[in-house]
């Protein structure tokens, strides 16, 4: 439309002028002491809170030196390595560690299956929400499609602003249980407007997990196999929380703290996690991987995997930012334990699924990669895999499209933003307000 276009030209001509006027060196952060994105130099984020929830270890003191340890994440005092595999021997594991989340504590058997069937019972929607919120004005990003839904979900809940702690659990665990799905059928709605593709909405079944549910509600057919099931729970468990200071997280915290609903906390948190810098790392992995599988073509010939590698951090190939994604990660320094989990995981499904010649290419980027960056970049304390450099295969290894990806992510970390909300509720009682400071330049 006309006026649509003159807003933009607009837009377009102010561009200058902000850029003029909003722009702030690093002189003047250094001048101050002011850390950019709550980073030191290091990389270190800067204390803002605490919490009993979960805990993040990179670096060990040795002689009064930080020295670099093979990644630790913490849910609630116990590694979650070992909850993984503790969790996993008797069924499904996503649901027990929610609970542990949540309550600080793990459930015993009776305590396990009356979350799990709660959970069950709540894995509902208001009657015709699917057709008059979901399927109305649907489209390709499936994270807003779920956040305009949680803010609806708000208009049908008589308590919805009740500040009792009661009243925050049970919303936060009827969110843990409807999130897949906002997510399916947010995309279903999209896959079939926008796509002209056949449109299924599968209702949850009560004696499926959540992965199980999640798989489900995405096939035609319903069908999945046990490995599928384990791998997408194991996933979801690795994602779940991920300390205090990530930035949804801390998102979820400070709208909480000013005394929103839990709503409009999860909203916002959502609208944080689908920024590419957080939550969409894994959608720049598979772009990064289809690249490079067009333009390597000995997937064996670790050579040339180097060379093209090379030219990536150069910034002359793929989007030229000059970046590996995947490798790395901004709290971990030898190794990620999330990868080192998964990793186990990875390799059975690319045996059920085929996929041999796939995890070659992955394995070997794995491991020339650090070389490359240490070469280019001089960093030589060690650059591992994230969890994101393999979760992106996995789920194409499970067929959920590329738009549900970082949907996954939430409806794994939701159950972390909920912990953090009741923590902040109980304990917290200030309203979380960090101070700027003006650099402005008086004119008169």
């Amino acid at each position: 439309m006309a006026f649509q276009k003159e807003l933009m030209d607009y837009a377009e001509k102010m561009v200058p002028v902000c850029e003029k006027n909003d722009v702030i060196s690093d002189e003047l952060f250094k001048e101050y002491g002011v850390n950019r994105g709550l980073r030191d130099l290091n990389g270190k984020g800067v204390l803002t809170g605490l919490t009993n929830i979960s805990e993040i270890l990179s670096f060990e003191e040795k002689k009064g030196k930080r020295v670099p340890i093979d990644g630790q994440l913490w849910y609630r005092g116990y590694r979650v390595e070992h909850l993984v595999e503790e969790f996993t021997k008797t069924g499904f594991g996503f649901e027990q560690a929610a609970y542990l989340l949540l309550f600080g504590q793990k459930p015993d058997a009776e305590e396990a299956d009356e979350f799990v069937r709660l959970l069950a019972k709540n894995r509902t929607l208001p009657r015709n929400f699917t057709r008059d919120v979901i399927m109305k004005a649907p489209g390709r990003d499936i994270m807003n499609s779920m956040t305009r839904s949680i803010l609806t979900l708000a208009s049908y809940d008589k308590e919805a602003l009740d500040p009792s702690v009661a009243n925050n659990i049970r919303q936060c665990v009827a969110l843990i249980a409807t999130f897949p799905l906002l997510a399916c059928y947010g995309y279903h709605a999209y896959n079939h407007y926008e796509n002209y593709a056949s449109m299924y909405i599968h209702r949850p079944d009560p004696k499926r997990s959540t992965a199980e549910n999640i798989l489900a509600l995405l096939r035609p057919d319903e069908k999945y196999s046990e490995v599928e099931a384990r791998v997408l729970d194991v996933a979801l468990m690795l994602h779940m929380e991920h300390g205090g200071g990530n930035n949804s997280t801390f998102t979820t915290r400070v709208v909480t703290s000013s005394g929103s609903d839990t709503y409009s906390a999860m909203a916002a948190a959502m609208s944080s996690l689908k920024g590419p810098r957080h939550g969409g790392a894994n959608l720049k992995v598979m772009e990064m991987m289809d690249n490079i599988r067009k333009n390597v073509s000995d997937w064996t010939d670790e050579e040339e995997i180097y060379a093209y590698l090379s030219r990536m951090l150069d910034g002359e190939v793929f989007d030229k930012k000059g970046l590996i994604y995947g490798m790395g990660h901004a709290v971990y320094s030898i190794s990620d334990p999330r990868e080192r989990i998964f990793k186990e995981y990875v390799l059975r499904l690319v045996e059920e699924k085929q996929r041999a010649k796939d995890l070659v290419l992955y394995e070997n980027i794995e491991k020339i990669a650090p070389m490359v960056i240490a070469e280019k970049r001089h960093i030589y304390k060690g650059v591992s895999p994230n969890v994101d450099f393999y979760s992106g295969f996995v789920y194409s290894m499970l067929g959920i499209p590329r738009e549900l990806y970082t949907p996954l992510f939430a409806i794994a970390r939701i159950a972390g933003w909920s912990a953090h909300r009741i923590e902040e509720i109980i304990g917290a009682g200030k309203i979380i307000r960090p101070a700027y400071m003006s650099v402005m330049e008086e004119k008169e």
